[in-house]
């Protein structure tokens, strides 16, 4: 049995893979996807690690400059910025499936205007979502918060404004190195990131006492950093795709712009799902403690989320690539490999959180009441835990898919429609709080997990190859366009 290469810059014989008829076939299967998809997917984690800590590190800095600060910037990141954010990330993965499918077709040269178009789409969004920005505390006050977190989230938001922008140069350009696999500079850069960011953290915190300036100015430098060491890499070591700024980029855009609107409503639904449970535990009794021990807990989740999403983007990018090389088998296999793995590890953190769920607060606060409300938290997040491995992959495949409009309608009935209103019910209804609300909205995820499956244990790999192939054909620019067989 021959397996599928994952680059064009192999040099052997690319075949897809043979019927699997026997326990030993499936070894080889198992045995070559795990191979491939770890390749990708354990840089990606650490890359995704080092990113999610220049944000933990903000929490925890927070935290130590006082619970009301920790809070603020909580409900910053989980209302103001996430909605920058998961919009500009979710329009970035047109450039996932494109530049994945095109990678894996052999029209490298598409993947360098993608990118372009989608930066020159990142950055028009990002002017008209200013005013987030700049009305931060009153879009919050108007939500229902107190005016005390409030005010210091929105001076923090007008602060952080610099971040945004380089957001949108940095996530097209990531997207674009990881459908080449050069994901290895992705993780040194992210690295060196954390680095300089927590060097300036503590000098802005600790030696200068800025507070929450000191925050924005490390958050603004690092952003920067990245997004131009991104943009340097491409440019000098990535010619094979990157050919220079082109006027192509302009060809099509309106088009292309529409295409990332539409194929970030997957995202955005699933991320802003975590927006409104922020907002409804804010109006919760004690909002402070019950804020803080949520955004621990959602810090811990996302070191977890940072593994997964190494995962998640390996799965996109087998898929991606399998399908632009013609091999329906191939791109089968990799997602029940990653699926069969992820659900595996998530298993094994569970275990973790249960054994230590009286002790894993005190790195990010010294409040007493802080540690125990987070203790009490713990099996929802071990929950929480075991279902994220599941969806991450299936979010992966979608990706590499382009399956994202499909996603997103399914992703508003079950985490709206079913998992905030169950949330809401049992949160503020039956008075369970934090853990009632939580709870109830990880119902919704396993429905749509269920959802999913069923739709891609159905699906007919040889007409996504076909499918393929057509959007290769319409999205490639004119002048690079080739036939693909």
């Amino acid at each position: 049995m021959e397996a599928p290469l994952l680059g064009r810059d192999h040099h052997e014989e690319e075949n897809d893979y043979l019927g699997v008829k026997s326990l030993k076939d499936a070894k080889i299967v198992i045995w070559n996807e795990s191979v491939k998809l770890w390749k990708i997917a354990l840089p990606v984690a650490l890359s995704s690690l080092f990113q999610f800590l220049l944000m933990s590190s903000v929490n925890i800095y927070a935290g130590h400059i006082g619970d009301i600060v920790l809070s603020s910037v909580t409900v910053y990141n989980g209302v103001i910025s996430t909605i920058y954010l998961c919009l500009l990330y979710g329009m970035a993965t047109a450039v996932t499936t494109l530049c994945g499918q095109a990678y894996g077709a052999g029209q490298v040269q598409s993947t360098g205007i993608f990118v372009q178009k989608s930066w020159i789409a990142l950055t028009i969004t990002s002017i008209v979502l200013l005013p987030t920005h700049i009305y931060a505390t009153q879009i919050l006050v108007f939500l229902g918060q107190e005016k005390d977190i409030a005010k210091i989230a929105g001076d923090y938001a007008l602060q952080v404004i610099p971040t945004m922008f380089s957001a949108a140069i940095g996530l097209p350009i990531q997207r674009f190195l990881q459908a080449q696999c050069k994901v290895n500079a992705i993780m040194f850069m992210s690295f060196v990131s954390l680095v300089i960011q927590n060097v300036l953290l503590y000098v802005f915190i600790n030696a200068m006492d800025l507070g929450t300036t000191g925050l924005a100015m490390a958050t603004n430098v690092t952003g920067w950093v990245f997004a131009l060491a991104l943009a340097i890499y491409a440019s000098v070591w990535c010619k094979e795709g990157w050919n220079g700024l082109s006027w192509m980029a302009f060809s099509d855009l309106w088009a292309f712009i529409r295409l990332s609107l539409s194929v970030s409503v997957m995202t955005c639904l699933e991320q802003w799902q975590g927006n409104f449970i922020i907002l409804l535990v804010g109006l919760l009794p004690n909002p402070v403690i019950a804020l803080g021990s949520f955004s621990i807990c959602m810090n811990i989740l996302g070191i977890y989320d940072m593994l997964l999403y190494g995962v998640s983007i390996a799965t996109s990018v087998r898929v991606s690539n399998t399908l632009g090389m013609s091999h329906p088998r191939a791109a089968r296999y990799s997602l029940f490999v990653a699926m069969f793995e992820s659900l595996f590890l998530g298993i094994l953190f569970m275990i973790v959180i249960f054994f230590s769920k009286e002790n894993i607060a005190i790195i990010f606060t010294n409040s007493e009441d802080m540690i125990n409300a987070v203790g009490d938290l713990a099996n929802v997040l071990a929950l929480a835990i075991t279902i994220r491995s599941a969806s991450q992959v299936i979010s992966g495949v979608a990706t590499g898919c382009g399956w994202q409009v499909m996603v997103g309608y399914i992703n508003f009935a079950c985490y709206y429609i079913v998992g905030l209103t169950l949330g809401y019910f049992l949160g503020f209804i039956q008075h369970f709080g934090v853990k009632g609300l939580w709870g109830g909205t990880l119902s919704g995820s396993l429905i749509q997990i269920l959802v999913l499956t069923i739709i891609i244990w159905r699906t007919n790999w040889t007409k996504q190859v076909e499918q393929t192939a057509n959007r290769m054909q319409k999205w490639s620019p004119k002048g690079i366009r080739k036939e693909i067989i």
